[in-house]
């Protein structure tokens, strides 16, 4: 049911483009994000005091949501300082150290590591396990942090969440909601998944190179002292590093054999990454501290907690204005405060957009890229890509072809945008991992994105 847009959509929509505006400039958008929640609820409420408290609950809604993400980054960057502190990060990297030898390679290594591990554990756990080892050797060999968070990023949360092959839950959300099979929206999601990932990958990477070239772009020496050896080897034996170096891997293989045996996916696979990253943490901290292991062990873990809450303090207040448009509407402000039959304000004016423009091959394919992107806004990627299903079926029905097309693309749209890789909430454990800010992630992706997405767009043109 199309729900009629009111003055609380425009509203957020108008909030919307403010803060798209000020990330633009580069400019802090806290500001922007909490005047948006306090004047969308009092709007909403019509009380003064309710609008003030609905401030402080759309922050305690968005640490309540992004606290997975930010217990197992604390964790990881906690077993990684262990890592590092006690020379088992170098024992670890030599390997890899050897295959790669060039920025170019490493980018394109981590990016297909990462979408291999992601297609089958989907993108954090697949962040968690490559983060610790393959990051030391990409800056060693002058590919920038940036750089490095930008191949996880478009390769994990762009090319694989997007297309889902083997998990498939995005397809089925979608295939439902257009009255397909999943195996149409699979079948129909290869060629524009592929030009997808084709074009923003290489765009990104020649930009890339481009800002390496003119020096915008180095390896900071802060960053290869956190990557390196920071205490002598009187804390491990070379033998017990060697050890401590195989357990590791090995630990974490049987994390992705128990994944497959047991069908652990999403947040179960992760909490099985963040639990092994816990147990490895206590054993090197044991061995190489012995008596000072206990106390060492916390130190890690405080090392690593005000590392992940330094890095997830800016994005709290922008993620609890965007989980406005989804969910969050009700927890934060209230029920029944919007629109009989409305499904969020944001899947609201993607329903809104589909059903005001003209219906063609062409505007079609516009028409489900754009309603796609804005669904994508809440963070979610998923949470709107039922309604990009729903969308394409209309057009598809009016068309007379190209509901499975229509479908892909939508949700390529959607989760290009939403699930990782320009909203910078989303984008977090990329950015986490490889120490950069989320904001400059999320503003590098950007061109590379949109090209990508005119490129799908014409494709699927073609394909309807």
């Amino acid at each position: 049911m199309l729900v009629e847009l009111t003055a609380l959509h425009w509203l957020y929509l108008g909030f919307i483009g403010l803060i798209i505006l000020f990330m633009i400039f580069r400019k802090d958008t806290t500001i922007v994000c909490i005047a948006g929640i306090f004047l969308i609820a009092l709007f909403a409420k019509g009380s003064l005091t309710g609008s003030v408290s609905s401030v402080f609950n759309s922050f305690i809604f968005a640490i309540t949501e992004l606290l997975p993400t930010i217990l197992v980054i604390s964790i990881i960057v906690g077993m990684s300082r262990s890592l590092t502190k006690t020379g088992i990060n170098d024992v670890m990297i030599s390997p890899f150290a050897k295959l790669i030898k060039t920025p170019a390679l490493a980018y394109w290594t981590i990016g297909i590591v990462m979408m291999l591990i992601s297609w089958f554990f989907w993108p954090s756990p697949a962040v968690a396990l490559l983060g610790a080892v393959l990051v030391p050797v990409a800056l060693r060999v002058g590919l920038p942090a940036l750089g490095i968070a930008m191949a996880m990023n478009l390769f994990g949360h762009g090319i694989a969440l997007s297309g889902d092959f083997v998990i498939q839950a995005a397809p089925k959300l979608t295939s439902d909601a257009a009255g397909l099979n999943v195996s149409q929206v699979i079948q129909a999601s290869i060629p524009l998944v592929a030009v997808m990932g084709i074009v923003t990958t290489v765009t990104a990477f020649l930009l890339l190179k481009r800002d390496m070239r003119k020096g915008k772009l180095v390896v900071q020496k802060t960053e290869l002292q956190d990557s390196s050896k920071e205490v002598g080897p009187e804390l491990l034996s070379g033998t017990a590093k060697k050890l401590l170096a195989l357990m590791i891997p090995v630990l974490f293989a049987l994390n992705i054999i128990a994944m497959s045996v047991f069908d652990l996916q999403g947040g179960d696979a992760t909490a099985l990454i963040g639990g092994t990253s816990i147990f490895i943490l206590l054993i090197i901290s044991l061995a190489g501290y012995k008596a000072k292991g206990l106390e060492q062990t916390t130190s890690f873990i405080i090392e690593g907690f005000q590392f992940g809450f330094k890095v997830f303090g800016p994005v709290i207040p922008i993620a609890a204005f965007f989980y406005l448009g989804d969910s969050g509407f009700t927890a934060i402000i209230g029920e029944g405060l919007l629109p009989e039959g409305s499904s969020g304000i944001v899947n609201d004016l993607g329903g809104a957009l589909a059903a005001a423009v003209p219906l063609s091959k062409a505007v079609g394919a516009v028409t489900l890229t754009t309603a796609g992107a804005i669904t994508g806004l809440d963070g979610s990627g998923f949470s709107g890509i039922s309604l990009s299903g729903s969308v394409a079926l209309l057009f598809a029905d009016s068309i007379g072809s190209g509901a499975a097309t229509l479908t892909a693309l939508g949700q390529i749209s959607a989760i290009w945008v939403g699930g990782g890789t320009l909203v910078p909430w989303a984008l977090i454990p990329a950015a986490a991992i490889c120490n950069v800010d989320p904001f400059e992630l999320a503003r590098r992706n950007l061109v590379p994105v949109i090209i990508g997405l005119i490129a799908t767009t014409i494709t699927a043109m073609f394909l309807i």
